[in-house]
C-alpha cells in the first residue's frame, strides 16, 4: 500500500465497486448495484475525469438522446454520475482533489472536493475526507478501481494511428 503521488495516479481505472456507509445507522449499500461500471481518468496535464454506472441500466425507448419520457430521464439520472475537471495531488502529503469544471450533478460544479486516496498494487481506493450527502443521508463512499489494462492497440505500436478513432 503506497500514498499517491502524480505519477502512480496517471492513466485510466475501471470501478470495481462501490458501496456508501451511513453514518447514523452503519448500513452499507449499493448505490451503483452490487456490479457498477465505471471509468476514471487521469492525465498527465492534471485533468480526470470520472464516470460512474449500474451495471444494468434500462434503455430508452427512442434512439434521440433529447426526446425520452421524463420517466427515463429520471431513471437514467439516478444510475449514473459523472464529472470532469482538474486534479491535484501533493506528492509530499498524498492529499487529492478532484476539481469539477463540469458535473452531471449541478451542484458539484465548481466545488473542489478532497479524496482520500491510496495505491495498493494494481488497485486505487479513493473516498471522500468528510461524509457527505447521498441518498437521504450522510454518507461515505468508498470506491475501488482497478488499473485499466492498455488498449490493443497501443500495445503493438504505441498509438491510435492516424484515421483510428479511440
Amino acid at each position: 500500500m503506497t500514498k499517491i503521488n502524480r505519477q502512480q495516479l496517471v492513466g485510466a481505472w475501471l470501478l470495481a465497486s462501490y458501496v456508501e456507509q451511513d453514518m447514523a445507522t452503519g448500513v452499507s449499500s449499493f448505490p451503483m448495484g452490487e456490479h457498477p461500471k465505471g471509468v476514471i481518468l487521469y492525465t498527465p496535464d492534471g485533468y480526470m475525469s470520472a464516470q460512474l454506472a449500474k451495471g444494468e441500466r434500462a434503455r430508452f425507448a427512442s434512439d434521440d438522446v433529447y426526446a425520452g419520457r421524463a420517466d427515463e430521464y429520471e431513471q437514467a439520472g439516478q444510475s449514473y454520475l459523472a464529472y470532469s475537471g482538474r486534479y491535484f495531488v501533493d506528492d509530499a502529503t498524498g492529499r487529492l482533489e478532484h476539481e469539477m469544471f463540469v458535473s452531471f450533478f449541478p451542484n458539484w460544479q465548481g466545488q473542489r472536493q478532497v479524496r482520500v486516496a491510496r495505491i495498493d498494487g494494481d488497485m486505487l481506493y479513493l473516498a471522500p475526507a468528510e461524509p457527505m450527502p447521498f441518498n437521504g443521508g450522510l454518507k461515505m463512499a468508498y470506491l475501488a478501481w482497478r488499473r485499466a489494462p492498455a488498449h490493443p492497440a497501443l500495445e503493438a505500436t504505441g498509438s491510435l494511428g492516424a484515421g483510428r478513432a479511440a
